[in-house]
């Protein structure tokens, strides 16, 4: 969950870090962003992903710096503590913060830290401990900040569970409505499906995915009443698929492309569009909300901005490989909210297996995701409402926070099925405060922090290369425009202004 201090776990280089970093980002998001990438122009679509990345770097080395200043203060308070246990204990002779200080130290909280460690020693902005980022907003934020904070990751975890929930129930029945005959779209004329077309006999298109839908919720929803996590070979697995995939899918692509059959004429510009390809992008990029459990048990941090880079250029050239072959292989009225679906009907892909393959792997891989993200929204309502030294009966902890986990999504599935602006909404709302807000204000507040218990001379050796007040204050202003854009654009959409 977003919650507290938890165990580092297995160190890794940091090419594996590296390596780990890029599957997480590259997940859902990257499915629904071809068709977003068509709707609103190749031109428009290219500066704003590299415009959007370069914001995400910016944020996440907003995170690390945190994450450096919350490592800081534990060894402090420790320290502190140390040294109230000597002064306690006169008889002992010398004391833990004596083998860490060096003689003629002046006790004083008011003296900054770094002056007086010992040559040599562990710098004190070291990240060894996973400090997740609901411990770091407890940390640097007052009691309306946290609440905010948790309200953000609740938002955000709700969308993420309404886009899988939706995600499987659609990509089944266009496979099982495939193979009875009736496709999704027209491709001749590159018409949409319409949802009250048959499936099978009566069943309906519609009747189909909300058949789907209850039978996802029967099978994965009692998950959200325990706990559960994911195994390693489980992570492995699904990686795999995805790559697979998604290497079949830029391959076949770019073959069709290659022959001179590829249909797709995208416009240079269509500012209708950007709404959607925003919160695509933002959701797309969303790695601000993981970052302890991936930067804390790398084993060599010396270079890890670099590295971070490293991982968002390559990750930026996957996505706009991924996209403009989507977008120049297919026309813009037959490109899918998921993607894959685009490879099942035969044209692309000449090997049956494979269209299954391509339908079927978003269910595989979000399957084992709804359950675990499900435990951790259960989790940040049940640390929400937490008060010190209470327990919460046994029918609010194992009925109630399961129900109002698992309730909302479903229901925003059942009455929609649009991927793409599940997506739009999710990452334009609550993953602009989680990947633009929230990092910023932690970047202010652990700075302020810092200088405030180790002095104005303290430098974080992780300080984000984006350390000038400016950097701050123009993602806040980002994010604060890309909120008032989004709604605005919604409401002249469905007013028709």
């Amino acid at each position: 969950m977003a919650g507290g201090i938890t165990d580092t776990g297995e160190l890794y280089s940091p090419y594996v870090g590296l390596i780990y970093m890029f599957n997480l980002i590259v997940g859902t998001g990257a499915l629904t962003m071809p068709k977003a990438f068509a709707a609103a122009g190749w031109l428009v679509s290219l500066i704003l992903i590299m415009f959007l990345g370069f914001m995400s770097y910016m944020t996440t080395t907003f995170v690390m710096e945190a994450m450096a200043a919350a490592n800081a203060q534990l060894r402090w308070k420790r320290m502190e503590k140390h040294k109230e246990d000597d002064d306690e204990d006169s008889s002992s002779g010398v004391s833990d913060s004596d083998v860490l200080l060096p003689e003629g130290y002046e006790r004083s909280e008011t003296r900054p830290i770094l002056s007086v460690q010992r040559r040599g020693a562990p710098n004190i902005f070291e990240i060894t401990e996973r400090i997740e980022m609901g411990q770091m907003a407890s940390m640097f934020f007052n009691k309306v900040g946290v609440n905010l904070f948790y309200f953000c990751i609740i938002i955000y975890l709700y969308g993420d569970l309404a886009i899988y929930a939706a995600a499987v129930p659609v990509s089944l029945m266009q496979v099982t409505c495939s193979v009875s005959g009736n496709h999704s779209y027209g491709d001749e004329d590159g018409s949409k499906y319409n949802d009250t077309a048959k499936c099978w006999g009566p069943i309906r298109r519609i009747d189909a995915y909300r058949i789907y839908l209850a039978a996802f919720t029967l099978l994965l929803g009692p998950f959200t009443f325990f706990n559960v996590q994911k195994t390693k070979y489980l992570q492995i697995m699904t990686s795999l698929m995805r790559w697979i995939a998604f290497v079949i899918m830029i391959i076949f692509a770019l073959i069709h492309i290659a022959k001179g059959q590829g249909e797709g004429q995208p416009p240079l510009a269509q500012l209708s569009g950007i709404r959607n390809l925003f919160g695509v992008c933002v959701y797309s990029f969303m790695c601000q909300h993981s970052l302890p459990s991936l930067i804390t048990p790398i084993s060599k941090k010396k270079h890890v901005n670099k590295l971070v880079l490293l991982d968002y250029i390559l990750i930026l050239g996957f996505y706009s490989l991924l996209s403009f072959t989507a977008i120049y292989c297919f026309r813009n009225g037959t490109l899918m909210d998921m993607y894959t679906l685009n490879f099942t009907s035969g044209q692309i892909v000449p090997y049956a297996f494979l269209h299954y393959f391509l339908g079927l792997f978003p269910v595989f891989t979000i399957s084992t995701n709804f359950p675990i993200i499900a435990v951790t929204l259960r989790n940040n309502w049940k640390t929400l409402f937490h008060r010190e030294g209470g327990t919460y009966p046994w029918v609010v902890d194992r009925i109630f926070f399961p129900v109002i986990t698992l309730i909302p999504p479903i229901l925003v599935a059942f009455c929609t099925h649009d991927l793409e602006s599940l997506v739009g909404i999710t990452g334009a709302y609550a993953g602009n405060g989680i990947q633009y807000i929230i990092p910023a204000f932690l970047a202010y507040c652990s700075r302020k922090d810092t200088q405030l218990v180790f002095g104005s001379g303290t430098l974080n050796k992780y300080l984000s290369p984006f350390r000038h007040k400016f950097w701050i204050g123009f993602v806040l202003l980002w994010g604060l425009f890309c909120f008032l854009f989004v709604t605005a654009n919604i409401i002249f959409t469905e007013t028709n202004l």
